[in-house]
């Protein structure tokens, strides 16, 4: 059984490289089904966005897609390495890379909110 449950869990950026979409002002609203992981996500640049991922041990491995506000629609990809905080909420560190916008990369950390 995997330690990590993202079931009814909310999360928020922490810090992401300039040429990333979402902002502190975007929440992600996370599901999973045994190694099934799926978000909502919206708020700040972003009207709606949508990932699905497998979990597996500490990762997740993340296709994504949104709308931006701007009337965007954008989509990537990313490896999301799982760590537990001191007081036990989940913290994603990605490595990611758009599908659009000329392929390009970077790095965004999220962190489980109340």
């Amino acid at each position: 059984m995997n330690p990590f449950d993202f079931n009814n869990k909310r999360f928020a950026l922490i810090q992401n490289t300039d040429n990333g979409q979402v902002n502190t002002e975007t929440i992600f609203n996370y599901k999973q089904e045994e190694n099934l992981v799926t978000a909502d996500y919206f708020g700040g640049t972003v009207k709606y966005g949508k990932i699905i991922a497998e979990l597996k041990d500490d990762q997740l491995n993340m296709l994504y897609q949104c709308l931006t506000t701007d009337n965007q629609l954008k989509a990537g990809k990313a490896v999301a390495q799982i760590t537990l905080t001191e007081n036990s909420k989940i913290k994603l560190a990605l490595n990611w890379q758009w599908l659009t916008n000329g392929n390009e990369k970077g790095q965004s950390e999220y962190i489980e909110i109340d």
